[in-house]
């Protein structure tokens, strides 16, 4: 009984890990290409099921004892995700050419592409959000001193502050709002910096649940054990100001790649075509046309 909810508990820690190390592959589409995004898809549906029968026992006891502040966020959390998951993988199989092309029309293309596009990033947003929850938990048993936690802490704030300027540069609000149909992507970006970029945008998120849940388990705390409730706060700020005045620092280009379902890029400035390195670029019709009818030439 007492080596069985350690082995659990490992097993779930090694989903928990898999499933990150892939999110972070499907975000990155330019560098893994169209036919290994699906099969990498089908395999993150498969472990969020693995995921859910794990942790059956967490709905059996959803109706039952009392929800306190931090019980509420991680089942609200939870609940948003699953379904984020669930959106995501039915609108990548309505769209499928390799992995499950027999499921291909199940729903118009055309909606499914765009939900596919916003549901995918709530869930990367959600995802960094539901480690960042559990983080403080996982953690406990480590014992540091004051200044080294004050140290990390900073760190920790300024990785935050990158990630939110890398999520903003790259325009990953356009696609959780439904303002674009397309993702733009940077096709000659190398493939380690887009996973590093990826990485450092989840953080932020991870940043914040984990303050998160700092501030609701100092809410639990009474008497003389309870620390400052400001201090999460204040670094949740702080990250934000950062990720703003990097933002602000330095824009975004407005040279940008996307893809549908074939790859396409903006059309190249006269200085890229005067370059000897640039390359002919095309454009889809659809893309082409939507890209006249909101001015971006």
């Amino acid at each position: 009984m007492s080596t069985a909810k350690p082995n659990k508990l490992i097993i779930k820690r090694i989903v928990d890990a898999v499933m990150t190390v892939l999110l972070l592959c499907l975000m990155a589409y330019q560098v893994t290409g169209e036919v290994a995004h699906e099969w990498i898809g089908m395999g993150m549906t498969g472990l969020v099921i693995v995921h859910q029968i794990l942790n059956r026992k967490w709905y059996g006891a959803l109706f039952k004892g009392k929800y306190n502040p931090y019980r509420s966020i991680t089942t609200v959390l939870n609940i948003l995700l699953l379904a984020c998951f669930a959106l995501t993988a039915f609108c990548g199989m309505s769209m499928s050419s390799y992995a499950v092309p027999f499921l291909y029309g199940m729903a118009p293309v055309s909606f499914v592409r765009r939900m596919h596009l916003s549901m995918s990033h709530w869930a990367f947003v959600l995802m960094g959000l539901h480690l960042g929850i559990h983080i403080p938990a996982m953690t406990a048993g480590i014992k540091l001193n004051h200044r080294l936690k004050a140290i990390l802490s900073c760190i920790f704030t300024c990785i935050g502050g990158i990630g939110l300027w890398l999520f903003l540069k790259n325009g990953l609000p356009n696609y959780l709002f439904f303002r674009v149909p397309f993702a733009f992507l940077d096709y000659e970006k190398a493939g380690w910096l887009v996973f590093l970029e990826n990485l450092l945008m989840l953080s932020f998120w991870v940043f914040i649940g984990t303050q998160a849940a700092l501030i609701c388990r100092n809410a639990a705390v009474k008497g003389a054990v309870k620390k400052n409730p400001l201090l999460p706060v204040v670094a949740v700020m702080a990250s934000v100001i950062i990720g703003i005045a990097l933002a602000l620092l330095f824009p975004a280009a407005d040279e940008q790649v996307s893809f549908g379902n074939t790859d396409w890029s903006v059309p190249q400035t006269e200085s890229e075509q005067n370059d000897e390195s640039a390359g002919t670029s095309t454009l889809s019709e659809d893309v082409a046309a939507w890209l006249e009818m909101n001015g971006i030439k």
